[in-house]
């Protein structure tokens, strides 16, 4: 070690920035894979111990344990996984595999995938520091209530289950165990078994603590969909006796307190209509209190001419111009709709059967954490053709009262989203089309209009695409329905659901101060806000773009009690099931977002991770709010990321690369990272680029024009800080960015290379295409969508021309590296293939990237390393005059790239 630096380490001192900075590297695209994240986090239900696994996007994820005091207690690499055992059990579940150097050497060797090895188990007893690992592990589930878990080892052929406490102290095993689990709060274990030596074949219950197991159903026929209900006191499944042609002849069978199985549905006409089953894909469910069960039924699949050969039937798909949905999204949803089943709900007291939804009214929506009596049925059938030019779908909507069946029709041809109160005593919306928020009592057919436009904007203001604006939605309901929770731009509002009272601002100060409040729901299964206890609210400072953490009481209005807030971003935090403590990140763009733990006063912060140190060794850089107004006089925002060591004295290159707007993560860190379609802004930093991130505004009708009227003057504003290279600037944006690129590229020369990934360039084409990843048409997305044309071809023509850079490409005078990958499900990969053979036709230096049997971006990662590599060329050659690459001078031939990535200098 240098004596300097040992000094300085023993005393604490730092070096001189520009020291320091002469002493780190620049980010490789290697590092970039190497760059470990939190990608996971778990606390234990009684908060005494929390785990965070660290992983890269190439190499083997880590997981480190820490107690409450913020102690590491142990690691474990490799590790895929890591959880709890629930109950306040005191044991990690650790899944271990094998590492990624191992994993490589054995593929390098044609191993085949059932002779890998598999991953293990290990149990790792937390207060005793003591580990024991199981191997050859297949799955493993743990008991409800903690102290008991069951596993299988092995390839699919061993088909023993054990049963052991996590001590280990007692041990069981049964055979030929084909499915299993444990009820959700207790130590209630089902499982399947096949015939053996040992038992019948049947389903099973086993109670560990009392070492006591029974048959619930005995045969050799196919079970399905097994489930019990949270306590495990009823459990219900399908059955058919004989398995050949079992999934036509499935039965419906209940158990009640354990006992012996009993059959309450079959092909009956009052529950299955003629020609249809019960459907083995349709999922069983308990309702909360086990009052209800709910089963699919199903028409009975077809079943295909087995007398014609396969070769003297035609292939052929039909489109049809009056079909309401789409065939090539019909083919793509082809294998779901197959498996479709619709709901029937089982009354257990009065035991009676209440059909929900049919192939007219589909949808169904019911309270998951409450007994609610009443469902929501929606149908979107008659609407299915306009939602091909709309996106959004009108709906009918009906209310059905389960213990009954008894339905109403609610509301009709409406582009709201109705959702039931918890204990469903209102459905509630937001009519899009009036702004407005409205009730309707279950009970007594009451509706209620709780907002209008004059009174409350619940509607978003900033919304610039197409069609109406979306709400900012509700934050709930407080105890046993007594009031809805609204938000507006900046306030959380309390209103009565019959409008009986004013409503009440309870945030107060959200938009005198430009503070964003919003609730953060600390237990997932809450089904209400309880108003008399403490709530927890994020805050987003408008100006500053600050985020932080706020307590209320929602009883009355009050300024919320600041926690911790300041210059950062900061995640939502998960609380510990049973204890006041809490898990949570707080990040800068110069600040790794590490793991702290704190009590719910944010008073007792503790960081557990230490992300940061990977930093230490690199040039960073710094961000800054800047402000301009764009050509149409408008006051914008952006973000200006600098080098760490920035002279304003001297001049940088400049990369723009944006999507719509992103000003409120100013403080975002931007994980390193090899991204699949835009520049990582650390890795650009540390050669020492600028990088802008300009908002853009949209006026309707005009996509491109508006791109053209933010970006550009908030570049030459950059240019006239005198710190920018005006001969080296580039810019890069994917997919909507990919557009604006290619756009921007026929209206100025400003820039000196341009990467546009799956670009749009010919909107007449793009209008009529196919997004194959959801056999969707994309009409809908110009005329109501992000491309906010605003209407058809034949209403606005002029509109697809002008904002089409392919018809201007004539233009254009800066060299363009295009991505274009030809399995894209989003952009038809025609329009990246149009705007380079366009280029190419008029002789515009212009490169296309495929890679090939890739999505909207790449998804493997060496595919994405090769793109971020060949990326970064592009720029330094046209913004630092390096040397070309072989790749960009004389190309890759077909035949050679096999053996040549081309990465070298050319001639």
């Amino acid at each position: 070690m240098k004596p300097l630096v040992f000094f300085l380490l023993l005393t604490g001192g730092v070096l001189p920035l520009a020291a320091q900075q002469s002493s780190r590297a620049a980010i490789t695209v290697a590092d970039l894979a190497a760059w470990e994240r939190i990608s996971a986090k778990t606390i234990s239900e009684d908060g005494q111990w929390i785990t965070a696994r660290m992983e890269p996007q190439r190499g083997d994820a880590t997981v480190y344990v820490y107690n409450r005091q913020g102690e590491e207690m142990a690691t474990f690499k490799p590790a895929k996984k890591a959880e709890f055992t629930p109950g306040g059990s005191p044991y990690l579940l650790v899944t271990q595999t094998l590492t990624l150097e191992e994993s490589e050497r054995l593929k390098l060797k044609k191993t085949k995938e059932d002779r890998m090895p598999m991953d293990r188990l290990l149990i790792y007893d937390l207060r005793n520091r003591k580990e024991e690992t199981i191997d050859s592990i297949r799955t493993y589930k743990c008991s409800g209530s903690g102290g008991w878990m069951a596993y299988q080892q092995g390839r699919k052929a061993d088909s023993t289950l054990y049963l052991r406490t996590m001590d280990g102290m007692k041990r069981l095993a049964f055979r030929g165990v084909t499915e299993f689990f444990f009820s959700k709060r207790r130590n209630v274990l089902f499982y399947v078994s096949k015939d053996t030596l040992e038992a019948e074949p049947g389903l099973y219950v086993y109670l560990p603590e009392k070492a006591e197991g029974k048959p619930l159903w005995t045969g050799e026929g196919v079970f399905r969909q097994v489930t019990a209900d949270e306590e495990g006191e009823r459990l219900a499944f399908l059955y058919a006796a004989d398995k050949e042609g079992a999934e036509r002849n499935l039965e419906l069978y209940l158990s009640e307190g354990q006992g012996p199985a009993k059959k309450i549905a079959g092909k009956t006409p009052e529950v299955v209509p003629p020609g249809w089953i019960l459907s083995g894909e349709g999922k069983l469910s308990f309702s909360k209190k086990s009052e209800r069960l709910f089963f699919g039924i199903a028409p009975q699949p077809k079943e295909k001419d087995t007398t014609l050969l396969a070769e003297n039937r035609p292939e052929v798909h039909i489109w049809n111009w009056n079909e309401g949905i789409q065939y090539t999204q019909q083919d793509y949803e082809k294998a779901e709709e197959l498996k479709k089943s619709y709901t029937v709900a089982y009354n257990l007291g009065a035991k009676n059967f209440v059909t929900l939804t049919t192939p007219e009214r589909p949808l169904l929506h019911r309270t998951e954490n409450t007994e609610a009596p009443f469902a929501l049925v929606t149908t979107t059938v008659p609407y299915d053709m306009e939602r091909m030019w709309q996106g959004a779908s009108r709906a009918d909507v009906y209310l059905v009262h389960l213990p009954t069946g008894a339905t109403r029709q609610l509301l009709a041809g409406t582009y709201a989203r109705v959702r039931l109160s918890p204990q469903g005593k209102y459905a509630y919306w937001y009519n899009p089309q009036d702004s407005s928020w409205y009730t309707y009592a279950t009970e007594h057919s009451g509706l209620y209009r709780l907002t209008g436009p004059e009174t409350f904007a619940a509607w978003n203001d900033d919304h610039d695409v197409p069609g109406f604006p979306p709400t900012y939605g509700s934050a709930g309901w407080t105890t046993d329905d007594q009031a809805l929770l609204l938000y507006d731009r900046f306030d959380l509002w309390r209103f009565h659901p019959e409008a009986k009272a004013e409503p009440v601002n309870l945030t107060v100060n959200g938009r005198e101060e430009q503070i964003t409040y919003r609730l953060i729901p600390l237990d997932e299964e809450a089904a209400f806000v309880d108003p008399k206890q403490r709530q927890l609210l994020s805050g987003f400072h408008l100006t500053s773009k600050g985020y932080g953490y706020y307590a209320t009481k929602l009883t009355h209005p009050s300024l919320p009690e600041t926690l911790l807030s300041g210059p950062f971003l900061l995640s939502t935090p998960v609380k510990a099931q049973k204890a006041d403590v809490l898990v949570y990140t707080s990040e800068r763009y110069d600040q790794y977002p590490d793991l702290h733990l704190s009590d719910l006063g944010f008073r007792q912060s503790v960081r557990l991770t230490h992300g940061f140190r990977q930093q230490e060794r690199f040039r960073w850089g710094t961000a800054e709010l800047i402000s301009w107004l764009s050509l149409e006089g408008e006051l914008l925002e952006g973000v200006v990321y600098k080098p760490e060591d920035f002279d304003p004295g001297k001049k940088y290159p400049l990369l723009v690369n944006f999507y719509e707007r992103n000003s409120e993560t100013l403080h975002a860190y931007r994980m390193p990272e090899v991204h699949r379609s835009t520049v990582d802004y650390h890795f650009y930093n540390s050669h020492g680029y600028i990088v802008f991130n300009p908002d853009v505004r949209y006026k309707e009708g005009y996509p491109g024009e508006s791109c053209f009227n933010s970006v550009i003057p908030g570049v030459a504003a950059l240019i006239a800080g005198g710190y920018v290279e005006e001969k080296a600037i580039g810019v890069q944006g994917h997919s909507w960015g990919g557009y604006q690129d290619a756009y921007l590229a026929t209206r100025t020369r400003l820039f000196a290379a341009i990467e546009s990934g799956a670009p749009v360039v010919n909107m007449f084409s793009a209008y009529g295409g196919i997004r194959w990843g959801s056999g969707l048409n994309r009409s809908f997305q110009y005329e109501r969508g992000q491309s906010r044309i605003g209407l058809s071809i034949w209403e606005s023509p002029l509109r697809y021309l002008e904002n089409s850079p392919l018809f201007t490409l004539d233009k254009v005078e800066t060299p363009i590296l295009i991505m274009a990958n030809d399995k894209d499900g989003h952009v038809p990969w025609y329009q990246g293939i149009e705007f380079f053979i366009g280029l190419k036709r008029l002789g515009k230096p212009a490169w296309l990237l495929n890679y090939t049997g890739e999505p909207h971006w790449p998804t493997r990662l060496a595919n994405k390393m090769d793109f971020q590599r060949r990326m970064f060329q592009f720029f330094e050659h046209y913004l630092r005059h390096k040397p070309m690459p072989q790749w960009m001078s004389t190309g890759v031939r077909a035949v050679d790239r096999d053996f040549d990535l081309g990465y070298s200098e050319g001639d």
